[in-house]
């Protein structure tokens, strides 16, 4: 994060934040009752039971379910010297529906204060010393903001990670004396025995080895200046759809100055152990909406923990820290803190020779559909506004034509049309755009998000997760992803086709609700 510090954030009024920033509800839809404030929870997303989350923490297996960690802060509202982050624990067999688990590591139990981004990993040999299959969790902690004290900290568990003990009260990996030196990922190098951490450093992230947890030596470091500081990196091997084996290095960051995404970048290349060197200079995205920061990627697993070496999850936290305390589930819900659906991510090579990822929403999804609307196929030429009216739902169609200049679907469109959340295609992009509707971007300058389209194809598929607080856009099998926060009154619940310069078939059009 950039601008304040950690704590900052934390502190003073946070409901006085959001009340300042979101606009009153029309008044044609009445005063605001319990029940129309409790209904802004997402229905199908995973959310912080109360007060705040931020980034969320790579998922382990463990016990045959997934253990997520992620940032939370239970003083969000009172503020004052006790703001900051601990780590929260939620834990999931299928990735849809979480049970919490309540705080996992503490913050303030040392004079180094709150725990920030690390990641958790299982040591099933022992090498830390904590026994066979204790959770050693490395994350960042900055005892003097400010001071360039940034340093990465260990704390173990040998309750399947449930529960943590600080590992004293030095670090593990000591600030070298710069300002940016955080968010550790650790992963485990079996060709060579060894552990690889990759940290954050500003415009570089820096590869370190361990044989034990517990010391670190530098070896290497990946360069990339443009798209702001670098951060919550994450490095992983992948086997591609055709059967390569790829490594891949990410990390979070704002490409916005260069009107590139503010998510999650990454690059495709060869990992030596020490050294990634990557296929291209340039980052590709794994989201290009304004809302899917501090993501992660982790293993894909089956019942039994058999992994999947061809697909990764991911998770992202669904906000930014341009307005990250801008939301209704403040005053509503006593909560800040939603992240995206669970996808899944698979390498695929593209005709050019490139290779890329593809998402698709965790297909657990599918368990919990609630009720299913087949539309079939619908004309549009114009505007057709549909008979559906819901807050969540996924919606999915393939939009064919032989002449036009853009189609799509506006969301959560207000009773007189004139609020709403527009996704689809114009001449040569894909896009997203929340501007129609209350949104948390009171700058006005982030408010359509695009990504490359093919006119050419005269169609195109779209699978659009709708959510009381967020729209994601799948387009065409997954290739772009447009993620983002939008904030539409309760009452804005229908449902519209659109097309522009011609006529348009919508085919095969299904709309899902889901009950978690």
């Amino acid at each position: 994060m950039r601008g304040m510090t950690r704590r900052a954030l934390f502190a003073g009024s946070a409901a006085g934040t959001a009340a300042a920033l979101l606009p009153a509800v029309p008044a044609t839809a009445g005063p605001k009752t319990q029940a129309d404030c409790a209904s802004y929870r997402a229905r199908y997303h995973f959310t912080v039971p109360d007060q705040w989350k931020n980034d969320p923490q790579r998922p382990i297996w463990v016990d045959g379910e997934y253990h997520y960690y992620y940032l939370y802060n239970p003083d969000y509202f009172t503020g004052g010297t006790t703001a900051g982050t601990a780590w929260r624990l939620a834990t999931s067999t299928d990735l849809v529906r979480f049970t919490d688990r309540g705080i996992a590591v503490p913050k303030d139990t040392t004079p180094n204060g709150d725990v920030w981004s690390g990641s958790a990993v299982v040591d099933t040999d022992n090498t830390a010393g904590f026994g066979a299959g204790a959770v050693v969790v490395l994350a960042t902690m900055e005892p003097v903001e400010g001071a360039n004290t940034q340093a990465q900290y260990l704390y173990y568990s040998t309750d399947g990670g449930r529960t943590f003990t600080h590992h004293g009260t030095d670090p593990v990996l000591a600030n070298p004396g710069v300002r940016d030196f955080r968010d550790p990922k650790v992963i485990r190098d079996e060709e060579r025995g060894r552990w690889v951490m990759a940290l954050a450093e500003n415009n570089k992230i820096g590869f370190y080895h361990s044989s034990n947890l517990r010391s670190w030596t530098y070896v290497s470091g990946f360069v990339k200046d443009g798209i702001g500081v670098l951060e919550c990196p994450d490095l992983f091997r992948i086997r591609a759809e055709d059967g390569t084996v790829r490594w891949v290095l990410g990390a979070s960051a704002n490409g916005k100055g260069s009107g590139l995404p503010n998510t999650y970048a990454y690059w495709t290349g060869a990992f030596d152990g020490t050294t990634f060197t990557p296929d291209a200079s340039e980052p590709q995205w794994l989201d290009h909406g304004w809302d899917w920061y501090g993501a992660v990627t982790f293993e894909k697993r089956d019942a039994d923990g058999r992994l999947d070496e061809g697909t990764r999850y991911a998770i992202g936290w669904l906000n930014n820290w341009d307005y990250a305390n801008t939301t209704p589930t403040i005053d509503c819900d006593g909560f800040n803190g939603t992240d995206s659906i669970v996808r899944e991510i698979a390498l695929k090579r593209a005709p050019s020779g490139m290779y890329y990822f593809a998402s698709r929403p965790v297909a657990a999804l599918d368990s919990y559909v609630s009720r299913t609307l087949n539309l079939g196929d619908l004309e549009v030429d114009g505007t057709r506004v549909l008979d559906h009216r819901g807050t969540a739902y996924e919606v999915t169609c393939e939009i064919t034509w032989d002449q036009l200049t853009g189609a799509g679907l506006q969301l959560r469109r207000s009773p007189d049309g004139v609020r709403h959340i527009d996704a689809g295609v114009y001449g040569d992009y894909a896009f997203l755009n929340r501007r129609p509707t209350v949104n948390p971007d009171a700058s006005g300058r982030w408010q359509e998000s695009k990504s490359s389209f093919d006119p050419s194809a005269r169609r195109v598929r779209l699978r659009i997760l709708v959510d009381r607080t967020s729209v994601e856009m799948f387009v065409d099998d997954g290739r772009y992803v447009h993620s983002s926060e939008v904030f539409p009154y309760l009452l804005d619940d229908r449902l519209a086709l659109f097309t522009i310069g011609g006529r348009a078939v919508f085919r095969n059009t299904v709309i899902r609700e889901f009950a978690v």
